[in-house]
């Protein structure tokens, strides 16, 4: 008797853990919207990420969606009008299709990656300079199923300095890419105060921001691990994004 009570204690035990192995970030109509910010009063524009679920060649698949756009006086001076999307695999993440359509500044991109997990390579059609590019890779993310796959990882035995590291595919490259934890904090926000994981992710610097570490995120310290705040320094300038507007969370959104 005894070792059938120990036995569905374990039983009961493996499946707790596996439930929640399983409990996921995001689900169908996780709707994300952002005010963005110039110098930490000027609004610049607006940034909203969906999710989907949708069908890929016969296959069940997330389709994201982000778009971000300027608004006001920046707008006059420096337009901003990008979509990115991504098609991915609803259990591991893996992606399938990236598109990518951007104008910044007049500065322009239009493609869209097949990813190829047989050959393992990546098509890129690039539609601005009418070019086909085929690129090796491994395990990779592109540059929108990369922010829901790291919101999927457990994150609760990291340490200050510890790292989360991927390969991600950005304009026809594989670059490595770390996510850095940087500790907790109670944030004050319009939904109230809220706890929060620090984060920054180890960026390219150049044309854009002015170090490898110019970029700071925080992100909620729940089920959900919604990204709440960012902030950039630029070149010129910095730049925030706060949430501002959610709906459709897989999971409770806790406040502190």
């Amino acid at each position: 008797m005894k070792k059938h009570t120990l036995l569905l204690f374990a039983l009961f035990l493996s499946l707790i853990t596996f439930s929640q192995e399983k409990k996921v970030a995001f689900k169908d109509g996780e709707w994300l919207r952002y005010k963005m910010s110039y110098s930490g009063f000027l609004r610049a524009g607006t940034a909203v990420l969906e999710v989907k679920e949708t069908d890929l060649n016969g296959k069940k698949v997330f389709h994201t969606k982000g778009t971000g756009w300027t608004s006001g006086m920046i707008k006059w001076f420096f337009k901003v009008d990008d979509v990115y999307e991504s098609y991915f695999d609803k259990d591991n993440v893996k992606p399938y299709v990236f598109k990518r359509r951007i104008d910044e500044g007049g500065y322009k991109k239009h493609r869209i990656t097949n990813f190829d997990y047989k050959s393992k390579m990546a098509y890129v059609q690039d539609f601005e300079n009418q070019t086909d590019t085929a690129v090796a890779f491994s395990n990779i993310q592109d540059m929108l199923s990369s922010f829901y796959y790291l919101r999927n990882q457990d994150v609760k035995q990291m340490k200050k300095g510890d790292d989360i590291a991927i390969d991600m595919f950005m304009d026809s490259q594989v670059y490595p890419f770390k996510l850095r934890f940087l500790g907790k904090e109670v944030l004050k926000t319009k939904f109230g105060k809220v706890n929060s994981l620090i984060f920054r992710p180890l960026v390219q610097s150049g044309r854009i921001f002015k170090a490898q570490e110019s970029v700071t995120i925080w992100i909620t310290d729940d089920a959900n691990k919604i990204p709440i705040k960012m902030k950039a320094d630029l070149s010129v300038g910095s730049l925030r994004a706060e949430l501002e507007a959610y709906k459709g969370l897989a999971n409770e959104f806790k406040k502190s």
